[in-house]
């Protein structure tokens, strides 16, 4: 279940709530705007002198996402002044993790309680009331509405707010945020572009608001527009340099964009601040689980093996973290490693971590895959029906949250399917299989974190002694994920069979260029060695 969150994270579809719950308390000076380590916001309201900084503090949390901190500081706020309508609404408001997970039954009870309790003190401005009547909409009661019902409510209530008050800047980005949120339910590219379209503005207006920054560089986290997001992803951190959730964010975008010494170096502070805040008590494991996630990852493009695999010896060290959870990201690391350095007999055999099955659907995936790649047809076979039951119960328990849509097969599944079809000596159905399923995964969205289809597909062909549409399957694949180290070495030696020295020596050269000082692939020796003889 957790792993199909994680996955729909990446591609800026879900984030887990769990995740991010950041250490750094906003500060707020007398006018009541955020200090300089945490952004600048304002927002003003009709509440007492005593409780209006502790609302833009909440504001300011609220923005990156400190959900748990934002509810304290909006709960301050209720206390230094019980008639403050906005009080309320932020703790409702910090009860609604957009982008992260969807509130279960208690906590929309809960929020309709808070918002409740906001209408009944009365709101004493029109903008308030709009706030208010957006957060009511959201909160209505009805357990048979759904979730996008429910998003789609809210996004209208928060549009008025823009329309009435097109000069609140707050306003303008929580609509924004709204859009981008709803963008994962429906128009998914149109709904992305109207909140960058919103955002870019008050980007230049305000390039030290958390919220305005934040949200661009989650609108633009696809493989279409996150160069739009780049010059947010650069600003995030300096505005804030003591949330871990700012340290991080900005890798959303690198990822996307090749740009791996910069996601490992965002990374590295986000995973450090991270602990530190969980030895603190101020946040939780899981914001180090994640930044490390990212980290593996950006070490294996940059030919990092041994610091790739050091990242997963270290989750033993991460403090505060459930042995569930530890041993959850143990085997999607491990799984990662495996295949991302095509290590086929290691990834047939990677022990299944000792966790329910809804939580293990990438251990198998990775099974199946190193089994088929290593010759052992009924092997594949077996790992694929494991990996097709843990995948059905992942879907029970998101049907059971509240997660409506079809729950046909994944595109890991055909992913999967295919290599096993492979495997069977089925090749027309295997490339037919997953020809597919890089097509549609290029339609719905390519997983920043993952291996992509169309490069699978690259190295099926090449199997198959297809260099020359090998080749031009590895081109595609790095139109949406520039600088992947496997992609750009399959693609340097589809070149290299085919005669073509020149598409050859420019991706062996890109190859070397994108590693790491401590690279320390055997690729690259080839790739060096390739080099030099020309």
């Amino acid at each position: 279940m957790r792993r199909i969150l994680a996955l729909l994270l990446v591609s800026g579809l879900v984030i887990p709530g769990v995740f991010l719950r950041l250490r750094t308390v906003a500060r707020a000076d007398a006018s009541g705007a955020t200090g300089d380590h945490f952004g600048n916001v304002s927002f003003p309201t009709s509440c007492s002198p005593q409780a209006q900084p502790t609302i833009e503090t909440g504001v300011a949390q609220l923005h990156s996402f400190q959900y748990q901190q934002a509810e304290a500081s909006f709960t301050d706020a209720s206390q230094a002044d019980p008639q403050c309508s906005m009080a309320y609404w932020g703790r409702a408001m910090a009860l609604y993790h957009q982008l992260w997970d969807f509130p279960g039954a208690e906590a929309l009870a809960k929020g309709h309680e808070y918002v409740a309790q906001a209408q009944k003190v009365g709101a004493k401005t029109d903008r308030e009331r709009d706030y208010t009547a957006a957060a009511a909409a959201f909160f209505q009661e009805g357990k048979k509405l759904s979730h996008t019902s429910r998003v789609e409510a809210y996004v209208a209530g928060m549009e008025k707010v823009h329309r009435d008050f097109p000069d609140d800047a707050e306003g303008a980005a929580f609509y924004a945020l709204s859009v981008v949120n709803l963008a994962e339910h429906e128009d998914q590219l149109v709904n992305r572009k109207k909140a960058i379209a919103i955002l870019d503005p008050l980007f230049v207006q305000h390039p030290d608001n958390p919220g305005v920054v934040h949200y661009l560089i989650h609108a633009a986290d696809t493989p279409e527009l996150a160069p739009q997001g780049l010059a947010a992803a650069r600003r995030y951190a300096q505005i804030a340099p003591d949330s871990s959730h700012a340290l991080h964010m900005p890798s959303h975008i690198f990822l996307r964009l090749g740009l791996w010494q910069e996601s490992i170096d965002s990374n590295i502070a986000a995973a450090a601040s991270a602990a530190k805040a969980t030895e603190a008590h101020q946040a939780d494991a899981t914001y180090q689980l994640h930044a490390m996630d990212f980290l593996n990852y950006s070490y294996l493009q940059s030919g990092q093996e041994g610091k790739a695999r050091q990242v997963l010896a270290d989750l033993k060290l991460v403090p505060g973290a459930s042995a569930d959870d530890l041993a959850e990201h143990e085997g999607w690391f491990a799984s990662r490693d495996a295949l991302e350095l095509h290590r086929w007999t290691e990834a047939a055999s990677l022990p299944i971590p000792n966790i329910e099955i809804s939580r293990v659907d990438a251990t198998y995936l990775v099974r199946t895959i190193g089994a088929a790649r290593s010759g052992d047809a009924k092997a594949a076979r077996a790992n694929l029906k494991k990996l097709n039951e843990a995948l059905s119960a992942e879907h029970h328990e998101m049907k059971h949250m509240g997660y409506g849509g079809s729950f046909g097969p994944s595109i890991e599944q055909e992913q999967a399917s295919a290599w096993v079809e492979f495997a069977e000596g089925k090749m027309d159905a295997a490339m037919k299989d997953l020809k597919a399923a890089a097509e549609r995964q290029e339609a719905e969205g390519v997983d920043s974190l993952a291996m992509p289809a169309r490069e699978m597909l690259g190295d099926m062909l090449l199997e198959l002694k297809r260099p020359s549409e090998a080749l031009e399957a590895y081109r595609t694949a790095l139109k949406r994920s520039p600088n992947r180290f496997d992609t750009l070495w399959g693609a340097a030696q589809a070149a290299q069979s085919i005669g073509d020295a020149s598409a050859a020596k420019n991706f062996y050269a890109k190859l070397v260029e994108v590693s790491g000082s401590g690279a320390d692939r055997p690729e690259l020796q080839e790739a060096r060695g390739y080099l030099a003889s020309k």
